[in-house]
């Protein structure tokens, strides 16, 4: 008896098709998850942000009932924020972006799990929290980009039981821009950041995963806290002629300023030298108290101004409200040193944004054929792109920071000239030389098999 050849074709059809089904369904459900991780990436950065918001209203009011005070709860603050990060969250110390640089590039899952764990981030955002309270010259966006990918990480972790090295990649590449995106309210500068700091190396770099997460992130934050702008929209413009001798001296002064400030942390990372570095190794928390002493005296010299991440500070030198002295961006350079040479968790972004603008604001009384808020904005651009050593991520943060693309020529030139003086100074990148760092002491190489016909040496027995 023959078979039925029709019927054969039939049910070979309607297979097929149950298999289609199945993988139209497993791809969706994989796309809905990261559209849910995405959001609450930016859920939480907009927590996040209105809870440092809060901490740093709440040490102004200490600061107005008594400057004096800051003296005694800055050492304690820093003490306890380094001593519980050394005893119960060890990875959440510093910015967060060397350590997601460093979890692109290690070999072990499990050594990922441990550093972009959900407890890790819960502690990076508390502990930042609480050290801009106690009066750190730290910011949250580092931090933010850290807890990005561990959320992006966990989702794939949890609810899709990825197992794949490069799958997990792709979502910590994916959390770490979008937390950039929705902490500046920049979904431009995530992508950017994305592709310049984060991945040099990654053929998934401007995959449709990261794209996705850095605009639903930024949707998110958009969508609670509104289209803001960090400095407020500005009209200024820097015309090509005599107006560009300040490209050339912010680039050339920012790139010094921030190539040095780089140097000094990648010096300081590897080891204070003599009797002080001895004390640090041995005494972490009293050289915690120690710097928290040094930041309560810079901000009783500054009247405040070095507390905190210098937002308010930048703002106010970005739109002409108020002209600070050279002195401010010197303090707040100093105090950002000694805050991360604490070792507690904080980033180093709005930091290096104010002592950008301070730079500017000094300049601009040296340069009076430039418009002054002009001049403020290259010299953020100079030193912040100096620091961090990615031009074109520093110029598309600024640039969507004050809502101005009538002078992204001239923030380009700047940039990129300052660019070029910081590796003059500072040869390795900052973040690129922590993540290193991190990478060598949280997963050493893997020993190199031996071949086959080699047998590995046997331990000798003692007599």
């Amino acid at each position: 008896m023959k078979p039925d050849i029709s019927a054969l074709k039939t049910t070979h059809r309607i297979r097929h098709l149950r298999r289609s089904a199945r993988v139209r369904t497993t791809h969706w459900r994989r796309t809905l998850i990261y559209w849910a991780a995405a959001v609450v990436v930016g859920l939480v950065a907009v927590v996040f942000a209105s809870s440092a918001d809060q901490a740093m209203s709440l040490r102004q009011r200490l600061v107005d009932w008594d400057p004096w005070i800051m003296l005694a709860v800055t050492p304690a603050g820093l003490a306890f924020s380094t001593w519980a990060t050394r005893k119960w969250f060890r990875g959440a110390q510093g910015s967060g972006i060397p350590q997601t640089i460093a979890c692109l590039h290690f070999e072990r899952i499990s050594t990922i799990n441990r550093v972009l764990s959900l407890r890790i981030a819960f502690a990076k955002i508390v502990l930042t929290v609480f050290g801009l309270f106690c009066g750190a010259s730290i910011g949250r966006e580092g931090p933010t980009v850290q807890v990005g990918a561990a959320i992006m990480h966990a989702f794939g972790r949890k609810a899709l039981k990825l197992n794949d090295l490069r799958a997990h990649r792709s979502l910590i590449l994916a959390g770490g821009a979008a937390g950039v995106s929705a902490a500046f309210n920049t979904p431009l500068g995530g992508i950017v950041f994305a592709i310049e700091e984060l991945a040099h190396s990654f053929e998934q770099r401007t995959s449709g995963t990261v794209l996705t997460g850095v605009i639903l992130s930024g949707v998110t934050a958009i969508a609670l806290v509104g289209n803001y702008t960090y400095f407020g929209h500005t009209d200024v413009d820097v015309p090509i002629g005599i107006s560009w001798i300040a490209v050339l001296t912010c680039g050339i002064i920012g790139g010094l300023a921030g190539g040095s400030f780089s140097a000094l942390l990648i010096k300081a990372s590897s080891g204070l030298p003599g009797y002080l570095g001895k004390f640090v190794m041995r005494y972490p928390v009293g050289f915690a108290a120690i710097c928290g002493l040094i930041l309560a005296i810079l901000g009783l010299a500054s009247g405040g101004m070095t507390y905190g991440t210098g937002y308010l500070q930048a703002r106010e030198i970005i739109s002409g409200e108020v002209h600070f002295s050279s002195t401010f961006f010197v303090l707040k350079f100093i105090a950002t040193v000694v805050s991360y040479c604490s070792g507690i968790p904080g980033g180093i972004f709005a930091p290096s944004l104010a002592v950008g603008a301070g730079i500017g604001g000094w300049i601009e009384h040296f340069l009076p054929h430039t418009l002054p808020g002009a001049v403020v904005l290259l010299g953020t651009v100079a030193y912040f792109s100096a620091v961090v050593q990615a031009p074109l991520t520093a110029t598309v943060i600024v640039m969507e920071m004050c809502d101005n693309q009538q002078v992204t020529l001239a923030l380009l030139a700047t940039s990129f000239l300052a660019f070029g003086v910081s590796r003059m100074v500072c040869p390795q990148p900052l973040y690129s030389s922590l993540a290193d760092r991190f990478l060598a002491s949280t997963e050493p190489p893997t020993p190199p098999a031996l071949p086959a016909d080699v047998e590995p040496e046997k331990p000798v027995e003692a007599k």
